[in-house]
């Protein structure tokens, strides 16, 4: 970190030395910002002043609001620096950071969001908490020129009562860190879950609740395991009208591809329009699922769609992907991607100017700009190349093409260039199922999944020599500019441990399955000793070992390590795997108990996915045209909860033995491939036939 030279002082803050495209945003505010680091506490006690700690991300569109009101005015910058030392977080770089001080803010005001801004003492007790701050006070929201000499006559006259303040809510973040262990989940907890989102589900227009509208993946996923299991009518209907409304709707570029955050209105019209690559990750799975489910060709084109937006636009060099695309450009929100009517038909041209019009402007969500009224594309009909009524497909891709090419001529939405891995692990698990799903199509999708597992098991994890030989060490975060940052948490290991699960049950390769069981084992350093759970951080963060096994904007931790600990056990044989998991269901069952659709990932992860749980491995030589038949059969079904593994006997002792020894007895039946198929603790005989196969699946 620099000091304070004053010819430095003149060349920007300390957050020009950072790498985070967030952080380097403001690098040329006024404001006198740290970065996170302990040179900045330093000074808030040498100098007897409270922490103004500033939290958001780089896609933020009112982060960006804040910052060209506030933090690029010199009146509230010369207010900020006189009475703070002002501490600027990324919280997609730090989440541990940004989860700890939404928790703050959620407590002292009942909501949270981004830009979350809190004021705490030197030795981080937080006072106050809240959002976006304007500049002036309107609207009953106090701005930051009232704000500040507010805070300021505060530390003078009370900071007793400031620092008494922050050291109540630590203490009550320590308590909330503790769970009481109930009992196992059960089907019971699951109808609880399932009937809440009847209870919620939005009949029109899909989706639950109102505005603003979220995609929920998690939820979508929930209901599908649900539909395989129960054969509910009704859960498949939810989730087919949700992903239809949406794929139809403002939420989805319907030019070039890809789901923005979430939707301002009830009918998936106009959106918030950042894009963020875990949405990308979840959508696309959901929407795989939902195609293996339902044989909807809607679905299947939509998750490769999304895939292909992430790998033409979020892709590095490097192999793995980018976090996320900003809702503005020439500084509005969503310029890039609205349109007006004039814009429109010079894009398409007399010819296909009414095809369009009727395609894609007719019901769309409007945006007014001043003087101007734009659009949001939105699909009026979902194109059917069946159906001579319907538009086609080809029409919207004729019509696509154009609009795309118009549209590249605009300046381009800034992107936040951190590859995280967390998100990218999220990724791989799409790209791998999306691989498994769509046979010749999914074979790009193949090869960017091992290139981006290729890269992430090469650039962020962490080795040590232990005699001559280098051991798995940990994880880093994240990568950007050549380097590895930040100590992995919690969903680092869990979401990558998925992805290389899910690619390994594609690949068959045993380097992605073996380093899927190190990281995870790796993960228990963050485990509870005394409640249970896994922590979301080590044990030395700043989250004082706060965990939580909710669904967010991806889901937890937890729930993913659930998901991961049960494949493994069922893959290895080693039971004391799904032991971790008891335990994990029992840290959290009271609390989900309490609101149980919050949690419908865990759900899914536990008692969904035992039910009916198949092991299949196949026997033969990789490539064969019989085990080729074998795995076409499994791919051509929707088995949420199910293992496959392949027991290669090109080899003269199978890899897949060396972790899963219960396969070792596993042989041909007549020299031919042959596949083994056990459910719920009972193995059938063992076939060579595809239609026998199709059965015990079916049953």
């Amino acid at each position: 970190m620099s000091g304070d030279n004053p010819k430095e002082r003149l060349q920007g803050n300390r957050l020009r030395f950072e790498r985070s495209p967030y952080l380097l945003k403001h690098a040329s505010n006024p404001v006198d910002w740290y970065p996170w680091c302990d040179e900045a506490f330093e000074k808030a006690l040498s100098e007897d002043k409270p922490i103004f700690l500033s939290i958001g991300y780089f896609s933020c569109h009112w982060c960006t609001v804040m910052e060209k009101e506030s933090f690029e005015d010199p009146e509230v910058a010369k207010l900020m620096n006189e009475t703070f030392v002002n501490i600027k977080v990324d919280r997609e770089e730090r989440p541990d950071i940004d989860d700890l001080y939404m928790r703050v803010c959620q407590l002292m005001t009942g909501s949270g969001g981004w830009p979350l801004t809190i004021i705490m003492t030197p030795d981080k007790k937080p006072f106050f908490a809240a959002t976006y701050i304007p500049r002036e006070t309107r609207s009953g929201m106090v701005g930051m020129l009232d704000l500040i000499p507010r805070v300021q006559q505060l530390w003078k006259d009370r900071r007793g009562e400031l620092i008494h303040e922050g050291e109540e809510m630590l203490s009550i973040l320590k308590k909330l860190a503790k769970t009481e262990k109930g009992d196992s989940l059960s089907e019971e907890d699951v109808e609880a879950a399932y009937e809440q989102l009847i209870s919620s589900f939005d009949e029109e227009f899909g989706g639950f609740g109102v505005a603003p509208k979220f995609p929920s993946a998690d939820k979508l996923m929930f209901l599908l395991r649900y539909w395989k299991v129960h054969r509910s009518k009704a859960a498949l209907i939810m989730v087919e009208k949700t992903l239809t409304k949406m794929r139809a709707g403002g939420i989805f570029d319907q030019v070039g591809y890809g789901f923005h955050r979430y939707s301002t209105d009830q009918m998936w019209m106009v959106p918030h329009f950042e894009k963020m690559l875990y949405d990308q990750a979840m959508l696309a799975t959901t929407y795989t699922e939902a195609y293996l489910a339902t044989g909807k060709s809607i679905f299947g084109r939509t998750a490769q769609q999304v895939l292909d937006y992430a790998m033409e636009c979020l892709l590095s060099r490097e192999g793995g992907f980018y976090s996320s695309e900003d809702a503005d450009s020439e500084g509005e929100e969503g310029k890039f991607y609205v349109w007006s009517d004039e814009q429109f038909k010079a894009a398409l041209g007399d010819k296909l100017w009414e095809d369009g019009r009727r395609l894609l402007l007719d019901g769309a969500g409007v945006l007014h700009t001043g003087s101007e009224t734009l659009k949001v594309l939105h699909l009026s009909k979902i194109p059917d190349d069946s159906e001579s009524e319907q538009p086609s497909w080809q029409m919207y891709e004729e019509v696509r093409r154009l609009l795309y090419a118009a549209r590249a001529t605009r300046p381009r939405p800034a992107r936040d260039e951190k590859i995280l891995t967390d998100w990218n692990g999220l990724m791989l698990a799409a790209l791998s199922k999306a691989a498994w799903a769509f046979g010749e199509e999914g074979k790009k999708y193949l090869l960017q999944a091992k290139r981006t597992a290729d890269f992430l098991m090469g650039r962020v994890i962490k080795t040590k020599e232990v005699g001559g030989v280098r051991e798995f060490n940990g994880l880093y975060h994240g990568f950007k500019d050549g380097e590895p940052f930040v100590d992995g948490f919690l969903d680092d290991y869990a979401f990558l441990a998925w992805g290389l699960l899910e690619l390994y049950q594609v690949t068959f390769d045993v380097k992605y399955l073996k380093t899927s069981l190190e990281v995870a084992r790796f993960a228990y350093r963050f485990w509870d000793p005394d409640g249970g759970g896994f922590c979301r951080g080590a044990k030395n963060d700043v989250q004082y070992g706060l965990k939580d096994a909710q669904d967010g904007s991806v889901p937890s931790g937890n729930a993913v390590m659930v998901l991961v600990l049960t494949l493994l056990s069922r893959i290895t044989g080693d039971t004391s795997f799904e032991e971790k998991v008891k335990d994990i269901e029992k840290a959290f069952s009271k609390q989900l108990r309490s609101y149980p659709s919050a949690y419908t990932f865990l759900l899914l992860s536990t008692v969904l996915l035992r039910r009916g749980f198949h092991e299949i491995v196949i026997v033969g030589k990789a490539g064969s045209k019989d085990v080729e038949e074998l795995l076409a059969t499994v791919r051509s079904k929707f088995l949420p909860n199910k293992v496959v593994l392949l027991r290669d006997v090109s080899f003269s002792t199978p890899p897949v033995d060396s972790i899963s020894s219960y396969t070792s007895s596993y042989n041909e039946l007549s020299g031919n491939a042959t596949v083994y198929v056990c459910s719920n603790f009972a193995c059938s005989q063992p076939t060579n036939s595809t239609e026998t196969l199709s059965k015990m699946l079916e049953d």
